[in-house]
């Protein structure tokens, strides 16, 4: 019988875990953190979906003497997420506009607690269960409501780019403040649940308050010791880490045993923890996978097993359930826009701060489950806070968004870069493979400005942005804290930097400017960045050596197909020089891009020649009138470096081959006629990629009005241009 409810629970966690993540990462295209999406598959499974349509399959799936297994796993989990939270408290949070963080969060704290005491009033006697006395429901109900998710809310900071705003560094310490002083409530709020009474609980205080005084004294000189050892070894040992684990379960039965909650315990001596880099990052890493893939979601499934949606069976429990939200989302609100206006913060920040500090997310969850498990909420109570814990988390993002839109953000840098550029033709250059990011930039610099000797008036004004995005992939892992982030940012900076410091020419340099951002998903941040920068051509690198079939796949296929600007995709085959191009020309939009940005590098650079081919065969010969028109332009001196031929052939294609071998750089237009529609290459660059034998840059026009070679012939053309005279 045992064996085969082991069995059972392998067969729960399997379920567990692969819906998890399927409805999390559902949500992640909704732009919502994935706790949403893994909070709602636990409820999925729960008598809310799966035990209201199929009760047969829910039982078989879920029978009751398996819950007490997922029950102990799910408490596992929780101790160490919190052991985590407590890790990532980092004093320095503190630090940053303290005075002004502790008014801000004890309001945003004070007034959604003053009205949960109200809102008491009214639910105590329709949905409180029958041994709990109203002071300890209306604690907890005051702390549920009061509470805010600091790691939810970090995580919101760092995937929009805001750790490093004015508005990021004080919602970090409002956040840091208000979890050890919601914490602290939930505690008070236990003891006097345990104890029956305020006065019953002032043994359980002292005994808590003892506790965390030798926690924060010896426990901390005993724990700095692991930094000295890691400082030696350069490494967590399997010994230590066993040694920080048993410290963690027994800290938290310490917790338990003098009557507060296990979790208080984990947090306590995660928060006490030495914050040294190194052992602080390995010890998150090596402990968040586990948790966080396989604990945690069974915590979810727990929850949601105790959740019953069915229950708000009545209107008025609808109303009450609403109230609930009402008064939770309008308290933390305007607690925080009014302690933040006092404070002399400005509006617009002000109102972001409100809705970043609703955010609840998984911590709320926890609160719950600590209420529910105590007997302070009923299953009824227990089923609206878990929906307004929903509500509140997944509606932050678009109101953060609609009050503070992306856009803003640069301005509110604290410490910004540097100065911003005045250019007017501005390359976006995203950098993210070693083996391919030295010749974009590369690349990019001849394109802008050429090999013209410094003082030349040739493009001066011209801008190239390599953009090196650090890729976050889950919102709860160690890396997309702010303070880790900003480690990456660092970093990553320092490694473009060196990259730069290798560019020849040397005059290139100065007109670098490199973007460094965290991005949750590289292909939209790439297209946002584009837009906010006004890139005029957005130039991609391709690591692999031909395309996959028919299909420019991954993030340059995406970035193809939602970039709002022209894009080149450039196939290094890492020559030693640039100077003899290739444009195949069919009259199109695409083409005509390639040609221009041909012609580009052919003012930029003396030493260039370029061959404009026209394959002809069975077709009708092609428009050249744009052609002609864009080589009247441009001085004699340049004209004589580019020959027209034409060549006759059967086979387009091997034609184009066949020319690429005498020369550096191929430029082909992504075309209707020759196959790339948006997404798609078609048989012709495709078979171009793979045989051709320079290097080969493919181009996409999104905006015709655009034009490459305004500000270059703006200084080169001659004042009375003639018809062109090029070599056949």
């Amino acid at each position: 019988m045992k064996h085969d409810v082991v069995f059972q629970v392998l067969i729960e966690i399997v379920i567990v875990i692969g819906l998890s993540r399927l409805v999390g990462l559902g949500f992640r295209r909704l732009k919502q953190p994935l706790v949403i999406g893994e909070i709602v598959a636990g409820i999925m499974l729960g008598p809310s979906l799966l035990g209201l349509f199929s009760p047969a399959i829910a039982t078989a799936l879920f029978p009751p003497e398996t819950i007490p297994y997922l029950g102990v796993l799910s408490q596992i989990g929780l101790i160490f997420f919190m052991f985590l939270i407590g890790l990532e408290l980092d004093p320095k949070y503190l630090k940053s506009q303290l005075d002004v963080a502790i008014l801000i969060s004890h309001v945003s704290i004070l007034v959604p607690f003053s009205l949960g005491t109200l809102l008491a009033l009214v639910l105590y006697p329709l949905v409180s269960t029958a041994n709990v006395t109203f002071t300890a429901f209306a604690l907890f109900l005051g702390a549920a409501l009061s509470i805010t998710a600091f790691p939810v809310l970090a995580r919101i900071l760092t995937e929009n780019n805001l750790q490093a705003t004015r508005l990021g560094t004080l919602a970090l310490t409002c956040a840091a403040v208000d979890d050890v002083t919601a914490w602290c409530l939930l505690a008070l709020a236990v003891m006097v649940t345990r104890t029956n009474s305020m006065v019953g609980a002032i043994p359980t205080i002292l005994e808590a308050l003892l506790y965390i005084g030798l926690m924060v004294t010896v426990g901390r000189r005993f724990l700095q010791k692991l930094a000295t050892h890691y400082n030696r070894n350069k490494r967590l040992s399997q010994f230590m880490l066993a040694g920080i684990y048993m410290g963690v379960v027994v800290s938290a039965l310490i917790t338990e045993w003098i009557g507060i909650h296990l979790i208080f315990g984990a947090f306590l001596l995660g928060a006490v923890m030495p914050k040294h880099a190194g052992l602080t990052r390995e010890l998150a890493q090596k402990t968040e996978d586990f948790v966080l893939t396989f604990l945690l979601p069974i915590f979810f499934a727990y929850s949601g097993l105790r959740t019953q949606i069915g229950l708000l069976n009545r209107p008025e429990l609808w109303g009450l359930c609403a109230l609930v939200l009402a008064v939770a989302v309008i308290g933390k609100y305007v607690g925080t826009y009014v302690a933040a206006r006092v404070c002399r913060i400005e509006e617009r920040e002000a109102a972001a701060l409100g809705w970043l500090m609703n955010t609840r997310g998984l911590t709320e969850l926890i609160v719950l489950n600590i209420g529910l498990s105590l007997n302070v909420i009923s299953p009824l109570l227990f089923t609206m806070l878990v929906i307004m814990a929903l509500v509140t988390t997944f509606m932050t993002s678009p109101l953060l968004e609609m009050v503070y839109p992306k856009r803003l953000i640069q301005q509110d840098i604290v410490e910004p870069v540097g100065p911003e550029p005045q250019t007017d033709y501005r390359i976006l250059v995203p950098i993210a493979n070693p083996t391919t990011q030295m010749g974009l930039i590369r690349l990019a610099g001849l394109i802008a400005l050429g090999t013209h000797p410094p003082g030349s008036e040739v493009a001066v004004t011209a801008g190239i942005y390599p953009l090196s995005l650090v890729q976050l992939e889950e919102e709860y892992a160690f890396e997309s804290t702010p303070a880790e982030a900003a480690r990456l940012i660092a970093q990553r900076q320092s490694q473009v930097k060196g990259l730069i410091d290798k560019l020849e020419p040397e005059h290139l340099r100065s007109r670098i400017f490199p973007i460094v951002r965290v991005a949750t998903d590289v292909a939209q941040e790439t297209v946002r960045v584009a837009d906010l920068d006004q890139a005029d051509l957005i130039l991609m690198g391709w690591h692999r050596p031909a395309f996959s079939k028919n299909r420019l796949g991954g993030r340059v296929g995406q970035i193809l197909g939602l970039a709002r600007t022209d894009v080149a995709v450039f196939i290094d085959r890492q020559p030693n020089n640039l100077n003899q191009l290739l444009v195949p020309y069919v009259s199109n939009a695409h083409n005509d891009l390639g040609l221009e940005i041909a012609l580009r590098l052919l003012l930029n650079c003396p030493n260039s020649a370029l061959t404009i081919l026209r394959v002809t065969g069975e077709q009708q010969p092609d428009d050249l009138s744009y052609v002609r028109s864009l080589l009247a332009r441009l001085p004699q001196p340049v004209r004589e470096r580019i020959h027209l031929p034409q060549v006759a052939a059967t086979n387009p294609i091997q034609a184009v081959i066949e020319a690429s071998a005498t020369v550096d750089l191929t430029i082909a237009g992504a075309s209707r006629e020759w196959g790339l529609e948006r997404h798609s290459l078609g048989n012709y660059t495709d078979e171009l990629a793979v045989r051709c034998h320079s290097s080969l840059l493919i181009t996409r026009r999104y905006n015709q009005q655009t034009s490459h070679l305004t500000a270059v012939l703006a200084t080169s053309s001659s004042p009375n241009p003639q018809q062109p005279e090029v070599n056949a």
